[in-house]
């Protein structure tokens, strides 16, 4: 069984030392995607929804949620992110948010693409709920990372 990073010899939560880490330029991309009934399709696609735009608050909720994970998850070290990337595609019947994180660090940025992608999400969800009781979000997935000693990695097909 691998050694738990997170725990110390006696169980106790810590926060990874990275320092000896080289620095690299590391990148990640996440996807999710929430559920649309024709109505909130309709809401989406019109841009005229009651709240707003839901497309572009979406987008701009992730830029947010990348440069918030540190404060959401709590062992998590904070990141000056050089760059985020957040896109909401409107599908047939889906809302499809991908999110790219990158920096120059210690640590991978995996985390914040993901919480980009479930920021953005979770606030279109909020916009639509309105619209439609029955959204559904998910899958979120990691779709690759860069960068680091574990190298490059690709979700297989």
């Amino acid at each position: 069984m691998p050694e738990l990073t997170h725990v110390d010899a006696t169980g106790r939560p810590r926060m990874v030392d990275v320092g000896d880490k080289a620095v690299t330029r590391r990148s990640a991309t996440a996807e999710g995607f929430l559920s649309l009934s024709p109505a909130a399709h309709e809401a989406v696609a019109s841009r005229r929804n009651r709240k707003g735009d839901v497309a572009f608050t979406a987008e701009l909720a992730g830029i947010q949620g990348a440069k918030r994970t540190a404060d959401l998850i709590p062992l998590c070290h904070p990141l000056v992110l050089d760059a985020v990337e957040v896109s909401v595609e409107l599908g047939a019947d889906h809302l499809r948010v991908t999110a790219t994180a990158r920096t120059e660090g210690r640590t991978g940025v995996e985390m914040e693409a993901l919480c980009a992608v479930n920021a953005a999400l979770l606030t279109a969800y909020d916009m639509l709920k309105a619209v439609d009781r029955t959204l559904e979000l998910g899958p979120i997935r990691l779709l690759a990372k860069s960068g680091g000693r574990s190298g490059d990695w690709v979700r297989p097909a």
